[in-house]
């Protein structure tokens, strides 16, 4: 298992995080019944497994990172021999002690070995050393690997947006309480 090495980007590192592998595969979906109903609307989601994988793009352009990383909190890299391995975003959330994971991004050569846990967990400690109250992250109800990964981390979804990303799917929402 290789040793990673987690700092703060520098605007070197940006146009290196941009090349890597962005997308992922996945077997399980969260599948969203929308049910109406005489006292209101009705909606659930449930875990469905793929007949077969499915390889999925990210959800929005990976170049927007070079316009948009100076605006970020926090831009977290992960590195294995000198070589980005992976990287984590993170924005002021509209709650002003609060802060929102933008993107959480692992290299498929790297992933499985732990280093989105640790970009999570410096995260969660760069948050709470600046008092914050909750961290926020978003993702494609396709991002199976992702939930396992909040999930396993602590965090309880809480809510979605239909038609959220640019390709209309579907973004789910969960938080992490740091108090």
């Amino acid at each position: 298992m290789p040793t990673f090495v987690v700092r703060p980007a520098i605007s070197s590192d940006i146009p290196r995080l941009v090349q890597l592998d962005h997308g992922y595969s996945t077997d399980h979906v969260w599948q969203m019944a929308h049910q109406p109903g005489q006292a209101g609307v009705e909606v659930a989601f449930r875990e469905v497994r793929l007949p077969r994988p499915m390889r999925v793009g990210y959800p929005r352009p990976v170049e927007r990172l070079v316009d948009e990383w100076t605006d970020r909190s926090l831009v977290l890299i992960g590195e294995s021999d000198e070589r980005p391995a992976g990287y984590l975003a993170m924005a002021p959330a509209p709650s002003p002690d609060a802060q929102w994971i933008t993107d959480l991004v692992v290299d498929p050569a790297f992933r499985r070995q732990g280093l989105a846990q640790r970009l999570l967990g410096e995260a969660i400690g760069w948050a709470r050393a600046r008092s914050q109250s909750r961290l926020f992250v978003e993702m494609q109800s396709k991002n199976h690997p992702a939930i396992q990964l909040v999930q396993k981390m602590g965090f309880a979804f809480s809510g979605y947006s239909d038609f959220y990303y640019p390709n209309e799917d579907i973004a789910l929402f969960f938080s992490f309480a740091l108090s």
